[in-house]
This record gives C-alpha cells, structure tokens and sequence, in this order.
C-alpha cells in the first residue's frame, strides 16, 4: 500500500503520524476525530469575529464622499475605533442582482480578490439618486419600486420593495474589517515606518493600533502540533444579514445535515473550509470536501440570495427570531395576535480577501437559479453515458479482474457503462502511469472495454510523488510549478506516495501544462474511452494541519489561507481542460471531483465522499445532493452501498433503489470490504438489483434532457419539492424525497425493516400517478405506500410527458438508435407537455445547433410533436414505438398523421379498470412532426 522505505529521515520522523492516520482510516471501524478539525473555538479568527456582539457598530459612512456614476457607487466607511477608512462600492448588474464589495481604501498590500470563478464581469445596469440628506441616501434598483437605502450612522444597507424589507445589511452592526498592519513587537520595514510618519492618518492609525490589545491567534496560532505564521496580521472580514419574513434558509454546502439549515446559537456556526474528513459525522456544521458560499432564502412569497465570494476559511452563523418556538408557540403568536414578525439573520465570516458579495433577489427560486448561473455558469452537459450506472471500489485489482467484471454484469443481465481505477493502478501512487505488472497493457483493457461500448475513468490525484525518476514530478519541479513553503521552498507533504509535492494550480500556466499531460501521446496507455476522477484536491495533506496544507504556503504573492477553497476547482477545471483538448476540442469531458467551490459545476461532477454503510447514510444523501443542486451542482451522487464498513443486504438494495434515482450513480466501496459486485447477494438480490438499474437506464432521455436544461438555464436537475411549490409551506423542510425535473417525484425507502412511507404529493390542482402501477391519486396530501423489498415510490405529475427506452441493452451506448416509449400523464385541467432532446451524446456539436429538441403536448385529445429548435439539424434512427397515456378514456378509433400528410389508424388497448391506453407501434421517427388525434 505504502512505499516506507522513501524519504529516508523525513519518512523516519514522519512514519508514526503517517502510520497512525492510515490505522484509523483503513481501519473503517471507528467514526472521525473531530479533534482533528478546528471548532470555531480553535479558529482564532472565527472566536475573535464571534466574540463581537450585535450592538453599536463602529463603522459609518461619509456621505461627502460619495460618488454616483452610472454604473456604480462608491462612499467611504470609517470605523471610528481606529480611523481605518473603507471603501464600498454598490452595483446593480443585470438580472435583479445587487453586488456589494467593501475594501481597505488604501490596504498595506492587495488583499485577494478572487479571480475565475465568474465567468465574466457582471454587466451593469444604471443606479439612480431617489433622495439624499445627512442621514443617509436612497438608490432606485430600477425594477419594481427596488431600492437601496444605505444609512450613515452607523453604517446600514437596506434593500427594499415597496414598503417591504428584503434585506439588511450591517442592520446588527456585525460588519467587520480587520486591516493589514505593520507588527509593532518586530523589526518593521524602515521605509514604512517613515511612510507612517509622514502621514498624520497613518499617524493617528498608529496610535490607536498601540492602544489595541494583542490576543493570541493574530499573528500566529498553534493547533495541535502546527504553527500558523501569519505575517500580515489578523485579516478577518465578517457581515451580517437579516431576513425578514424569513424562517427557511438552505445551501452553503458541503455539510452532513438537513436540507433547511439549522440555528447555530448554540453551537458551532457553519464552517466552509475543504477538508477530507473520512467516515464523517451527521448532522453538524462541520466542514467537508467542498464549500460553496451561497445560501438561498425562501419564504411562501418570495426567494432571495446571497453569494458571499470569498475563498478563505469561512464560518456562518444563523439565528432565528423562532427558533425553538413549538407549533403550539407559533399558534399562541398567532391567536394573541403577535406583531413579530419571523427573521433569519445570517453572519459571514471569513479569515482574509475583501468583502464581495451578490445578492440576488429572485423573487422566484427560478429566477435565484438563472442569477447565479449568470454569474458563475451553469452546469456542464455530461455525456448521456455518463448519466447511467457506474461500477468501482478500491481497487480492481488488475487487469483480469476488470475483465471478470466486466463479464459478470454481462452473465447476470445488469447493464452497466463505466469501470473504475482507484489509486492501485499506476505504478507507485505515480499518477499518469500503470502498475508494469497489474496493467500491463492498459490499451488492451481499454480496448475490451470499447468493443462493448463500455468506458473506463482512473484517478488521477494532485499530490505527486517526490522522485526523480518520474516525469511528471520532475517537469513540475523544474518549471517551479509546485506550491511554495513560506521559506520558498517546494512544499511537501504526506499522502498516498509517501513524500509529495503539490502543483500550484492556481497558475494558468501550471493548469495549462497539466491539461496538456492527458493528450495520447503524454497519458501512456490512455485512450478516448479513459476518464478522469480528482480526488484528494482539497488538497489533502495526510501530516498537516486539519489533514490539509499550511495556511502560510505560499501561491506566488498568496498565501494558501487566501485560496485554499479554490484548489479542488482549479484541479478540476485543469483535469476537464485536458480531456477536452486531447480530442482536439471535439469531445465533452467526464470528471468526478471531490473538493470544490462555486464555479464548480462547470466542470463536471461531484460526489458526498467517504461515507458509511449505514442507513442514516443512505438518509442523508438525499439533502446533501439537494444542497449541491440549490446552488448549481447538479451533478451530485453518494457512494452507492457506502464507502466504509458492509451494507448489509437490505441496505444495499435500498441504496441501489436510491441511487439510480439521483443524477450520478456510482457504486463504491473501501478496500477493507468484501467484494459487492451486485450479483453476489443471491438470486432474488440480484434481481432486484438489476430491476433497478435497468429502470434507471429506461430513464436516461428524461434525464439526458433534464441536463440540457441544467446546462441552458442553471435550474437544478435534483430539485426540492419548494421549488416547484414555492407558497406551499409543507414543502419547505421535506428532504426525503424530491423531484427529478418537475415531473418526477421520488420518495425512497431508506428506513431498516419499512413496510411503508408517507410521501406528500404536492399541489392542490396537481394528480400523480405511481410509475410502477399507474395508480392515480391527488396532489396536496400525504400519501402512505406501503412497500415491499422491490418498491421504489415514483410518480409522474399529471400533465406530463415524459420519454423513455424501454430496451435495456448493456450500456447506454448500445440503445443510441433504440426506439422511445412515450409515457403521457393527463390532467383534466391543463395541457399535458413534455419534451425530446436528442444529439449525438458525447460531442460539443449541439452547440453548433446539431441536435433535435421537440415539443410533446396534449390537449383536447390530440398528442402532437413539434420542433422546438428549426435551426438545428440533426437526425435520428430512432422512432416512437409506443404511447402510453395514463388518466385516459377509451376512444373510439385513435389516427396518426405525419408530417408529409400520411393518415394511418393505429391499434390500441385500453385498460378501463387503471384507464390506461396504450397505442402501439406508431412507428414514426422520433424528429419529425407528427399528431395523433383521439376520437
């Protein structure tokens, strides 16, 4: 597993800690050691920024300064405890998005300011003067009766529609700003200091800084055995929010919790710091592999936003005016005719960088989606083969396992696209190799794969192993691409080769070299069927601090603390860049990445990481993925059966039932485990199994089509039930089960022993019909299903239609030119409507409009397909083959009428006790225009 005889006395010092931390984590017996991960306690900056209560802030604006240009507006704040100036600049971008950013007027150094992850300058649009007086001044937002108010003393922002507040800014007074300074205990710069003393601000500046009490924490800290040299000083920014109205707020994930976020009064705030915390606990704020810092807010008449952009570590506190209150105290306010209103007051905090945050202002969870998506993009649009099932643990253990495998999901009848290579593979932990004698022909193995339409994704981390002998690291370090210590020397830490340095992927020049090491030529044994998974990216640093890098590490001018959020990003969009340009642009990439931030669906998909086989596992999967789609990452899966520990073998059933209804699905499992291949439980296991994943792939066009949208628009693929039912407040907190699209409901079995769940089906005007037995039933109640070992509740809303292959062949690949079944659900009071989106599957050609996208509608009983896209062309072997209508009356005859004029009547049964009628073999191609008209 373990090269220990490298890195002589370094691996000497280093083998116990290195031994101890690989006891614990291959043992996958015991749950993680919080005490290796800081609680905001332990965060000098997070207990300073938290020990600052809610009061009299020191900050105010100097109206004088104020200047309006048609594009933004800039004043200066002063904290008047110690006359540091501020500048704040206000923004209205396009789309009902306000941005607000605050700095240091004149900062001793640049503070980090975080590049890449919008995908362009937002475009502005004019601010307006309403009226202005000493107190303050009031901007018009232009749409809507918007406007801004932004008060002077002490400084407040306000935000307002009509008479309606939607949010304060600074409305607590926990706006915070901790400037760079000179330390006054050590041999400052002499120019500096005569700079200082020239300049009677900096003068009185001074001054005030010799009254400021020193605390442990601003300029070093100690956690366990780590030194943190901070040699710029304490460099905290903080800010709070509140909500009125507001009693659910989601996102900023990653955490192990709930949907709806929690109170933090009590406890730990939220914390946004990329980790790899293996075997992690639930539900609690700590933090996990990736962090995206944005959270939406949602109330019965409005949903806003807040994109807090900053990279640093970040905590967030939550708070709510009725937290705590039973339904019976809520139901007192409202007999007694309480006047309190409910309100969510969030507070950021984060170590280093400026203040720079959006809010968006909806007012629809859909408009929240496209505000974000126009300012860090929407997701990538994975090949279809991607969306289907894949197979891996750690490790297959060579070739000729791979092919065993392979085989066996052809024996057993499971459809299956990708195989997966964990660390094992290469040569050494050396990435961008092969083991020489377990893949000895890696071509070969990938070529078995393509005979059947199958592909194949190995890992390829970010730590690279110290040795001269091999070539990546030797590239690396003699181009200075590695990441620097504080003494200027390559940074080096332990992970999975023993001794590795860390790329600086924060250069576009060290991301284009690595793009460039996945062209054929450079990737030995790679071929186009080889794809890609980033793992460790956090980064993960097995001996250092919080199992990551130090914070003083050095990124050019930046220390680590300043980008550490962006590493996994920046891993990720280098690695996709790679497989894009080894196809000559041709090809859309796969990557899986663990560590991420916002920007980060651009690039691919994402996973929970290492968790357990336990249900509670299984439970929260579900919230988790939620979470990731509310702000942009759609493409969200679990560990199918769990990553540590053995399911047993109703959990891993349930976990199949699970996964194949969630937008990456991939079963996974720890080296430690016995084997779980799906056929190795027994016959009527395996059935189910099978059952399960061949349901998934029948759904791969919906899903296919769901992508296409997440990729146009940014609205989530895996959706919460509010965001289709935004005034229905039933739907606020529900996590156990969601909608795919709005047309897909889907309420696992995740509890041991279930003889039945309670699924809410929404809406009051809506029907739903269970996919499995078409059985009707009505929207706005709780429905119990009882169920047995093979349910899955799924329903399909009433005035749907949603498209599906019924011929499940061995990968996704093989049904390109298979026919579609269409599935119809009526509603008495609207139009049914559904879509087709068909290309190629693998190619960036649909953006040069090679596709067919088609509308289906039904209504006053004829079905009929129109083009969506006139200027696309593209064509399709496939044909409709079946329509299935559910909600149905028996017509008398039922006539097609195709595009060139053609009338045909076509067979059909009809089903009086479900009222299901089914037409078969329509035969027209699935492109074209066509009706079919009932009678």
């Amino acid at each position: 597993m373990f090269n220990l005889r490298a890195g002589g006395q370094g691996l000497s010092r280093m083998a116990p800690v290195l031994l101890l931390w690989l006891a614990v984590s291959l043992s996958g017996t015991l749950a993680v050691d919080r005490g290796n991960f800081k609680t905001c306690d332990q965060s000098a900056f997070c207990k300073r920024q938290r020990a600052l209560k809610p009061g009299e802030s020191p900050y105010r604006a100097l109206l004088e300064t104020m200047e309006l240009t048609n594009t933004r507006l800039t004043l200066q704040l002063i904290n008047d405890n110690n006359k540091v100036h501020l500048l704040l600049e206000l923004y209205r971008l396009q789309g009902n998005i306000t941005r607000v950013k605050i700095n240091e007027l004149k900062p001793l150094k640049p503070r980090y300011e975080v590049p890449d992850v919008l995908i362009r300058e937002p475009p502005t649009e004019p601010l307006s003067l309403l009226s202005q007086d000493e107190n303050g001044v009031v901007l018009s937002l232009g749409a809507e009766s918007q406007r801004v108010i932004v008060s002077a003393r002490p400084f407040r922002l306000d935000i307002m529609e009509g008479r309606d507040v939607l949010m304060s800014l600074n409305s607590r007074g926990l706006l915070a700003f901790e400037h760079l300074r000179m330390r006054k205990d050590t041999q400052a710069d002499p120019e500096a200091e005569k700079k200082e003393d020239t300049d009677p601000a900096n003068q009185a500046e001074t001054a005030k800084e010799e009254e400021e009490k020193v605390e442990d924490g601003m300029w070093e800290e100690t956690f366990k055995s780590h030194s943190d040299g901070k040699p710029n000083g304490p460099s905290a920014i903080s800010l709070d929010f509140s909500l009125p109205g507001v009693e659910h707020v989601y996102g900023i994930p990653e955490h192990a919790d709930t949907l709806r976020l929690k109170t933090t009064d009590s406890g730990d705030p939220y914390r946004l710091y990329n980790l790899d915390v293996f075997q992690y606990e639930l539900y609690n704020p700590m933090a996990l592999y990736g962090a995206v810092p944005v959270m939406l807010a949602h109330n019965a008449h409005r949903t806003t936003g807040i994109f807090w952009l900053n990279a640093a570590e970040t905590w967030v506190d939550i708070s709510s005016n009725t937290a705590g209150k039973t339904v019976f105290g809520k139901m007192l306010d409202y007999v007694q005719g309480s006047s309190e209103t409910p309100q969510t007051d969030v507070r950021w905090i984060s170590e280093s960088g400026i203040i720079d945050v959006f809010i968006m202002l909806g007012p629809t969870p859909k408009d929240i989606f496209s505000q974000y998506a126009s300012l860090t993009g929407t997701q990538s649009f994975p090949p279809l083969s991607a969306l289907a099932y894949h197979q891996c643990r750690w490790n297959y253990n060579d070739q000729e396992d791979v092919q065993t495998v392979d085989a066996g999901f052809d024996e057993h009848d499971i459809p299956y696209d990708f195989i997966w290579l964990d660390i094992e593979h290469t040569d050494g932990k050396r990435y961008f190799t092969w083991d020489p004698h377990k893949f000895a022909t890696p071509k070969e193995m990938l070529q078995g794969l393509v005979d059947k339409k199958r592909k194949m994704v190995a890992i390829v981390d970010p730590h690279i192993k110290v040795d001269s002998n091999y070539k990546i690291h030797n590239e690396i370090r003699s181009r200075g691409y590695y990441i620097k210590n504080k003494d200027g020397g390559d940074y080096e830490g332990w992970c999975w080769p023993g001794s590795a340095g860390y790329p600086d992927f924060t250069r576009a020049d060290m991301r284009a070299w690595w793009a460039s090491m996945f062209a054929y030529d450079q990737y030995e044994g790679s071929m186009e069927n080889l794809y890609t998974w980033n793992d460790m990216n956090e980064p993960s640093v097995f001996n250092g601090p919080e199992v990551t890098m130090h914070k003083d590490a050095m990124h050019g001018a930046w220390e680590h603390r300043d980008v550490h959020n962006l590493y996994g990003f920046y891993v990720q969009m280098a690695t996709a860049e790679g497989l894009i340009q080894r196809s000559g642009g041709v090809e859309r990439p796969f990557v899986l990445t663990r560590a991420f931030f916002a920007g980060s669906q651009r690039y691919g998909a994402v996973w929970t990481g290492d968790n357990a086989a336990e249900w509670d596992h299984l439970k929260i999967s579900i919230p988790m993925c939620l979470s990731l789609g509310l702000v942009g990452i759609s493409f969200c899966g679990a560990d199918v059966g769990g990553f540590f520990k053995s399911p047993s073998t109703e959990l891993l059933v349930r976990w199949y039932q699970t996964g194949a209804y969630q937008p990456f699905f991939r079963a996974h499992a720890h080296l430690d485990t016995p084997r779980r291949e799906p056929w190795l439980f027994g016959p009527e296991n395996t059935a189910l199994i099978r059952e399960v994943v061949r349901q998934r792939y029948t759904l791969l066009p919906y899903w296919y089509q769901q992508f296409y949208h997440a990729h146009q628009t940014g609205q989530p693929v895996m959706r919460p039930l509010w965001v289709e039912y935004p005034q229905d407040p039933a739907t606020f907190a529900l996590d156990d089960e969601f909608l795919i699209g709005r047309d897909l409901l889907v309420h696992p079995v995740t509890e041991e022993g279930a003889r039945g769940v309670t699924a809410y089906l929404p809406g009051k005007d809506e029907v739903w019909f269970d996919v499995h037995t078409f059985q009707k039933h009505n929207g706005a109640q709780n429905l119990y299903i009882p169920v047995t070992m093979s349910s899955i509740p799924v329903f399909q809303r009433g005035g749907s239609i949603i498209p599906r292959k019924l011929r499940v062949r061995r990968s996704s690949t093989c049904m390109e030119h298979d026919p579609y079944t269409l599935y119809v659900a009526l509603n008495p009071q609207r139009t049914a409507e559904g879509e087709l989106y068909i290309d190629d599957g693998h190619t960036f050609n649909y953006e040069k409009k090679e596709f067919i996208h088609r509308s289906l509608s039904f209504a006053k009983n004829i079905l009929s397909s129109a083009n969506l896209a006139p200027e696309a062309q593209f064509s399709t072997r496939s044909w409709i083959e079946r329509i299935v209508i559910l909600g149905a009356s028996k017509p008398s005859k039922v006539t097609l009428k195709t595009a060139g004029g053609q009338e045909s009547q076509l067979e059909f049964e009809f089903d009086a006790s479900m009222s299901v009628l089914t037409l078969r073999k329509p035969g027209m191609n699935a492109g074209v225009d066509w009706t079919v008209t009932l009678q």
